[in-house]
């Protein structure tokens, strides 16, 4: 099932549901209002949605529409709980090779993971409002997922039932803020605004055999200013799968419906797949020729995130944002 928010110009915006090829949409307000609403009461509506999902695809669905991704507001427009994870340790170690710094052993066992602001998302096709350059604007291309209620000391198998929905992630980061944040000891807040979501988000029956191992088997792809930048598997050199991430931040606490969780920074040892974010390309730079040579964003630069299943169909739609001075 494809799911999407329309931005109908409130809070919450309207439900939606997707055809599998993106063409058409149709509400679903009146089954449940908004996507929280309907994670809310997951097992009463989701088979009233599934009914109308088919139906749509059948093209059998009255008050059917063309599907405009530019219509839509992030698929929560806002989430009681958003943490980003970094599940792909390679990237980690990347970093830290770039300041001289070694890794700790422990971060191959022990996910890292931090709580971002999540009240304020971006729609997918929003631009991205900065008052200067100076920050370090960079781009994050990741993958979330969302759950339902999730108990406290869940284990990490117990932990895949409770994940309902995925999509993709602009993780913005502000990397000239970040230094200065973390030597406070106190972790991210100024260095990470607000994230934008894919248009839609899927369950996790939409992908097939590319779901499997809790892990999402497809390149991410994404563009800078209409080149190329990176495409990744995400499947590839994931340390730690969705459900060990999830059963990683309901270790001390219960996690409410509507928990997103995303992966960090989809990245591959092969470097040959490109990167993405900005931060890994320029931290390649200096370990091959001792400085950085990419800048990070500048004014009027647009990223593009999207990613496409084996016949090369976009899934989830496309997260497309330029950098503007605020």
């Amino acid at each position: 099932m494809k799911l999407a928010t329309k931005n109908n110009g409130s809070r919450d915006g309207e439900l939606m549901l997707v055809s599998r090829d993106l063409s058409q949409a149709v509400s679903a307000a009146d089954i449940c209002p908004t996507l929280q609403a309907a994670l809310d009461n997951w097992d009463e509506l989701q088979p009233k949605l599934e009914a109308r999902y088919q139906q749509l695809n059948d093209g059998q669905c009255n008050g059917a529409f063309e599907f405009d991704q530019k219509m839509c507001h992030s698929p929560l427009p806002r989430a009681y709980h958003w943490v980003d994870g970094s599940a792909y340790v390679n990237h980690v170690e990347l970093v830290r090779k770039a300041r001289g710094a070694e890794m700790p052993e422990s971060f191959w066992t022990d996910p890292l993971v931090y709580q971002g602001g999540s009240d304020t998302f971006l729609a997918p096709f929003e631009e991205i409002k900065m008052p200067t350059t100076d920050w370090g604007v960079d781009f994050e291309s990741e993958i979330a997922v969302i759950t339902d209620d999730v108990p406290m000391g869940v284990t990490a198998e117990q932990a895949q039932g409770h994940i309902k929905l995925l999509m993709l992630v602009n993780d913005v980061s502000l990397r000239n803020l970040i230094p200065g944040e973390l030597a406070k000891g106190f972790g991210f807040y100024q260095s990470k605004p607000s994230s934008a979501f894919s248009p839609v988000a899927i369950t996790p029956d939409e992908l097939g055999e590319s779901w499997k191992e809790g892990k999402v088997h497809l390149p991410l792809v994404t563009h800078l200013n209409g080149e190329c930048f990176g495409r990744p598997d995400a499947g590839v050199d994931m340390t730690f799968n969705f459900p060990t991430l999830v059963a990683h931040a309901a270790k001390s606490r219960p996690l409410g419906t509507g928990c997103i969780i995303g992966s960090g920074t989809v990245s591959n040892y092969d470097r040959s797949a490109g990167s993405s974010c900005l931060a890994e390309k320029r931290m390649l730079e200096t370990i091959e020729h001792g400085k950085p040579l990419t800048p990070f964003m500048q004014f009027d630069d647009i990223v593009r995130i999207e990613m496409f299943d084996l016949r090369q169909n976009s899934i989830f739609g496309a997260i497309e944002q330029r950098l503007v001075k605020s």
